[in-house]
């Protein structure tokens, strides 16, 4: 695997639109962070997240988890204290030869590309989305001009999940986690942000930071260092 390419994909969980909108703060802030770290960072479908920098694949690694917010929502008439979810995956790229992938496996799909990005992505149908029929995976990719491009992307993102899939396979095999950030950790709270008492709790670690702004506007340095004892020996 390529440990210095991560690819994060957030979900919104529980709490209907709001978690879809906190899934979308989260999106932006590991974005900001990747500018403030000097990492390229591209959108290749919606809140998934293509990140390549020296070391970036363990950099994001920790923040793999359900993140809470606590927070009155835009849409709140009442300024009461709502709490969303959302989920955050980070994966390695894996190399094309690492995983083999049947043709006949593989059911393509071809869209016009909902977002912004020029007369071409919008009228021809250049958005992919891709069905791995054995596993029933599903990955998408949009954001470049030409329908191949975007096919190599979700041919990736489908490796790297197909990659993940097996690990979580071992690790039942072996009856513990591999390591403290472990692929079944997912389900589980790792951090709450609470936005009333301007204050970030990574619970994993019983340490909380008090300027959540900053965090969110991808000022993410010291918090992101605090996480380096959950890797992987």
């Amino acid at each position: 695997m390529n440990e210095n390419i991560a690819i994060i994909e957030i979900r919104g969980a529980t709490g209907g639109d709001e978690a879809k909108i906190w899934a979308s703060d989260l999106t932006r802030m590991y974005l900001r962070f990747a500018q403030t770290k000097g990492f390229k960072a591209e959108l290749i479908d919606e809140n998934v997240l293509r990140v390549s920098g020296s070391g970036a694949y363990n950099t994001y690694l920790p923040e793999t988890g359900v993140h809470r917010v606590q927070r009155i929502p835009k849409t709140e008439r009442y300024g009461r204290i709502h709490t969303s979810t959302a989920t955050v995956t980070v994966i390695p790229e894996i190399e094309e030869t690492a995983i083999f992938i049947n043709p006949s496996d593989l059911e393509w799909e071809f869209f016009r590309s909902g977002g912004k990005g020029g007369q071409n992505v919008n009228k021809v149908s250049t958005a992919v989305r891709l069905k791995h029929k054995p596993s029933g995976i599903v990955t998408a990719a949009q954001t470049e001009r030409f329908q191949e491009q975007n096919r190599k992307i979700a041919l990736s993102l489908l490796r790297s999940k197909l990659w993940e899939l097996e690990e979580e396979r071992k690790d039942k095999a072996l009856g513990s986690a591999r390591s403290k950030v472990g692929r079944g950790m997912r389900a589980e709270k790792i951090r709450t942000y609470n936005f009333a008492q301007n204050r970030v709790t990574d619970h994993r670690i019983g340490k909380s930071w008090h300027n959540l702004e900053d965090i969110m506007e991808g000022k993410m340095d010291k918090m992101i260092e605090a996480m380096k004892p959950l890797l992987p020996a």
